[in-house]
């Protein structure tokens, strides 16, 4: 009997072994969802939104915006960003992040309080409710993934949106941007 089970021991390793095979190359990490934001590092002058500057009231701005707000397929429309407070140069930032087939498709939100944010680069802007978002859009970038940077005056501050889409499943990508400056200002701290 003890030979028995040896033999099927070494006959299931010899049969394991003439399988396996060697892989050759290194491994590839996954993309970040961001592209390095043009965003001016410049101190500009104090806002003219609703809040004073740099009150440390103004609450948690990602939670404002969610899943549900976002156009993308997930399984849970209630999940929380993918990540939080990953940009220290900002007061707060956050992502959501998912996959639409090969690509890694997304939003990122950047906020700062007490001053604007304002575009190193822009080419175009458009008024949502009473304020005025400049935007950079960078589709047809091949430098970067397919993205739309939007900033605007809020809550005392500035925030920055970065849509990152290069499905084209979803619209244009600064048409996402205006909707989710849209859910932003509909829900911006009162003064």
């Amino acid at each position: 009997m003890r030979r028995v089970v040896i033999s099927l021991l070494v006959a299931a390793l010899g049969v394991t072994s003439a399988c396996s095979y060697t892989v050759n190359g290194t491994p590839v990490s996954a993309k970040a969802l961001d592209v390095d934001p043009p965003f001016s590092s410049q101190p500009s002058a104090p806002s003219t939104t609703k809040r004073p500057a740099g009150d440390g009231s103004v609450g948690d701005i990602c939670s404002l915006v969610g899943w549900g707000d976002l156009p993308y397929d997930v399984r849970d429309k209630n999940a929380k960003p993918t990540e939080t407070d990953y940009d220290a140069t900002f007061d707060q930032s956050c992502k959501w992040q998912t996959s639409v087939g090969d690509l890694d498709v997304g939003v990122t939100l950047r906020f700062r309080e007490g001053r604007p944010i304002s575009l190193d680069q822009s080419n175009g802007e458009f008024q949502v409710g009473d304020r005025k978002v400049t935007y950079f859009d960078r589709t047809t970038d091949p430098s970067v993934q397919p993205s739309c940077v939007l900033v605007m005056d809020y809550a005392g501050g500035g925030v920055g949106i970065i849509v990152i889409d290069g499905s084209a499943r979803f619209g244009p990508i600064c048409d996402q941007g205006k909707k989710v400056a849209e859910v932003l200002l509909a829900k911006e701290p009162n003064g």
